[in-house]
């Protein structure tokens, strides 16, 4: 839910609230190691404490950044070959209705109002998770059109066949970009995320508790870091939504090379 809320923002406003998330912890911690009233606290916790402390919290936030990238981007490769799968299938039925010597016309108008469905209407839904019947509706018609029994006495059984399989294949496409569009990002692994990089931030200030100016500059280098890194990866956990979700652009082609046909 959290994470939706922000990706839903401007893409300014999402870096900028990851930025001032750990430039405030940041300038706390700087606060804290100059001010008076803390700074005994801070240097009885950091007496002692060597680089490899701060190395090893900084390694398990690598791995973890590791695997929520992988995750993310993963998604987003599996979401843009469906949609490429999904417009494969489609151009095949209509080179199919085409290579038959029956006239399939209403196959062609059934499957252009399946991809006019998905362009105008379903692919906005998806931002939601959600469907929409008229597309639903539509592929129903399809399935329905390509399976008269007319369609094999005219074309013959195999050209109808190959036409089933199609249709079938882009039911399947469908169902897994759907799939793809209704998947809940895991939220913990975002909060652990941020755990993380809040306790490299603290280990960085009390490694450098001696030293101002590098304590200050290895923040900021830290903070810069951790807030592009996250900031890409998170936008490309949901495919379909955010300021870069995949376009409807290879179905509007599709749809462009069947509604000319007769």
């Amino acid at each position: 839910m959290i994470l939706g809320l922000w990706l839903d923002q401007p893409l300014w406003l999402m870096f900028g609230t990851v930025a001032l998330l750990f430039g405030a912890a940041s300038a706390l911690l700087c606060v804290m190691t100059w001010l008076a009233a803390t700074r005994r606290l801070m240097r009885w916790l950091g007496t002692g404490l060597v680089p490899t402390y701060f190395t090893a919290i900084s390694v398990l936030l690598a791995l973890m950044t590791g695997f929520v990238a992988n995750d993310a981007w993963e998604r987003q490769r599996q979401a843009a070959k469906v949609v490429q799968t999904e417009r494969a299938n489609a151009l095949a039925i209509r080179d199919l209705s085409l290579a038959t010597v029956s006239d399939m016309a209403p196959i062609r108008k059934a499957l252009a109002e399946y991809l006019e469905a998905v362009v105008g209407d379903e692919w906005v839904r998806m931002r939601d998770g959600e469907s929409a019947p008229r597309a639903g509706a539509a592929l129903g018609r399809l399935l329905q059109t390509v399976s008269d029994p007319k369609i094999g006495a005219e074309a013959g059984l195999p050209a109808q066949a190959a036409l089933l399989d199609a249709a079938m294949a882009l039911r399947a496409a469908r169902g897994e970009r759907l799939a793809l569009s209704d998947a809940q990002g895991d939220e913990t692994k975002w909060l652990t995320l941020i755990v993380l990089a809040g306790l490299t931030l603290v280990a960085i200030a009390l490694v450098h508790l001696d030293n101002p100016g590098a304590q200050i500059t290895s923040l900021a280098l830290f903070s810069i870091a951790v807030v592009t890194t996250l900031g890409l990866i998170a936008l490309h956990e949901r495919p379909f939504d955010g300021p870069v979700a995949l376009s409807p652009e290879p179905l509007r082609i599709a749809l462009a090379g069947i509604r000319p046909q007769p």
